[in-house]
This record gives structure tokens, C-alpha cells and sequence, in this order.
């Protein structure tokens, strides 16, 4: 599997992240450890230094599943924001740790639960909260 591509993700982000994934048992995420891990891997900037092509939290972003070609455009929410059919995608769900932190143009591949890669390829930022203005959201 080919190297990683660097994420990038808001103090408010890593902050709150952190707090979540203590505050939750293993069994609530299988991949805990793996969201941890991007986590740490993470450049951490404030929210206002953001650059405007990456995947934040609260962001929407379009994206392809390079193993079927299929486009999907959802925002990338807390667990507590799910709503059914609203096009949103947990941070805690493997696309959504997946999109995490990746630029524009950036590709990674992704453990699947139950074993098998996912591979995922940013299309396009469509929003962000911090190039909105709103770094406190």
C-alpha cells in the first residue's frame, strides 16, 4: 500500500476529536486506534490559518470510491450531527476518517471493516466552515 498523503486538521478539530474518541468505549468504533493514528499523524493549524482545499469538520465535500466510480457530496459531521438521509457522514464511519484532513486531489485508501480497502479521492471542497469565516463552529 502506498504511503499515506499528509493531513491537515484545525486545533478545534483535534481538540474536540480527542475529547470524542476518550469519551467512547472500543466496541462504539472498530477503528478507534486508526482514527487515533490519523489523529496523531495530523499537522494541527488554527482554524484561521486553514488552507481552503481541505476537509474539515463541518465540511462539504464531493468525493469518488475509486472502486466503483460512484460521486457522493456530504458534509462531514460529529456522531451527535447524524441525521438519516440528510447527506451527512460520521467522522467515526471509515469514509468519514478517511476524508479527514485530505486536500483536493489527494487519494488514500482505507481499511474497511470486515477486512478490504476503500479507496477514496477528493474531488472538491465544496464548503468549509473556516473559509466561510466560521472558525468557532
Amino acid at each position: 500500500m502506498k504511503q499515506k498523503p499528509p493531513i491537515t486538521i484545525s486545533s478545534l478539530d483535534a481538540v474536540r476529536l480527542e475529547k470524542m474518541l476518550d469519551s467512547l468505549g472500543d466496541k462504539q468504533i472498530p477503528d478507534k486506534e486508526g482514527l487515533r493514528a490519523e489523529l496523531d499523524r495530523a499537522n494541527i493549524l488554527e482554524p484561521e490559518e486553514m488552507p481552503h482545499d481541505v476537509v474539515t469538520m463541518n465540511s462539504t465535500v464531493t468525493f469518488r470510491m475509486e472502486s466503483s466510480s460512484t460521486e457522493f457530496s456530504l458534509t462531514l459531521v460529529y456522531p451527535s450531527d447524524i441525521d438519516e438521509g440528510t447527506g451527512k457522514i460520521s467522522v467515526l464511519a471509515p469514509v468519514g476518517s478517511a476524508l479527514l484532513g485530505l486536500r483536493e486531489g489527494d487519494e488514500i485508501s482505507w481499511t474497511k471493516p470486515g477486512g478490504g480497502l476503500l479507496k477514496v479521492r477528493i474531488l472538491k471542497v465544496v464548503y468549509q466552515p473556516e473559509r466561510s469565516g466560521d472558525f468557532r463552529r
